[in-house]
């Protein structure tokens, strides 16, 4: 069984310490295969049916597997509404520094393809000012990716009175299939992603990357995924688009591809 670990993370001095809750595979002993990090969705968590199958094929293989909750989600602390795209990145990469040791495969689904894209670009900043100094990518598995979800998705397709309401009260309830309660999207989620767009210019993560996209997708339409594909400027991408796939792509079929996805590494 994978470890369970409460970690306060100290971003810098300016921000409140935040307990994220961890979940650490250690991968079989002399084992030189990558290990494997986990980047779920915007309002999701790492106890859901394709983070769960990741861990499980994992223990089977004798990987390393790490799963966390973003601040705001599952078992970490913190209000949603305070998240934004810029603080759950400097979260993924505190964890990921504090955690991971040797090469890595991130795996990202809809908005954690996003983080994932913005991580690699850290530390390759990081590993450029001091080398070695992070885990390096060996792969990236993207599923259904929503980069740039908050302008692109969001913010270009919503109404003039959504907007304004997000303007002026801070906050519009998103109704959603997968929570009766609705999505609380705010002003500031929406300023902070403007911050990190990534389809303005070529993307360099470093690493062969395989996406994972459903045609039948209401909230990542499939052409997005195009979009994204032809902003990769030297790195080995495949795309594979399936006919009859929706946004989660849970099915036992979808999982069988991400874990094919994932041993290609």
């Amino acid at each position: 069984m994978s470890q369970a670990h409460l970690t306060s993370l100290v971003i810098d001095s300016s921000t409140p310490t935040r307990t994220i809750a961890v979940r650490v595979r250690e991968g079989k002993a002399g084992d030189t295969a990558p290990g494997l990090v986990w980047l779920g969705g915007f309002m999701s968590d790492m106890r859901g049916t394709k983070a769960v199958a990741l861990d499980d094929w994992a223990r089977e293989q004798g990987r390393a597997c790490l799963r966390f909750d973003y601040s705001g989600h599952g078992e970490s602390s913190g209000d949603f509404k305070d998240g934004t795209i810029g603080r759950w990145l400097e979260e993924s990469l505190a964890v990921y520094r504090q955690f991971c040791r040797g090469p890595q495969i991130l795996v990202g689904s809809s908005m954690g393809g996003w983080i994932a894209l913005l991580l690699a670009a850290r530390l390759r900043a990081l590993n450029a000012t001091a080398p070695d100094s992070v885990a390096p990518l060996a792969g990236m598995v993207l599923i259904a990716p929503a980069v740039d979800f908050t302008e692109a998705l969001m913010w270009a397709q919503f109404t003039p009175e959504i907007k304004r309401e997000i303007e002026e009260k801070g906050v519009w309830i998103r109704p959603s299939d997968y929570d009766e309660g609705g999505y609380p999207i705010t002003r500031g989620l929406i300023e902070d992603g403007r911050q990190h767009l990534m389809l303005g210019g070529m993307i360099e993560p470093g690493c062969p990357v395989h996406i994972l996209q459903g045609v039948q997708d209401p909230d990542v339409p499939w052409r997005h995924a195009l979009d994204l594909m032809a902003r990769f400027s030297r790195d080995d991408v495949v795309l594979t688009l399936v006919k009859d796939g929706d946004h989660r792509l849970s099915r036992p079929e979808d999982i069988e591809r991400l874990l094919a996805a994932v041993a290609e590494f």
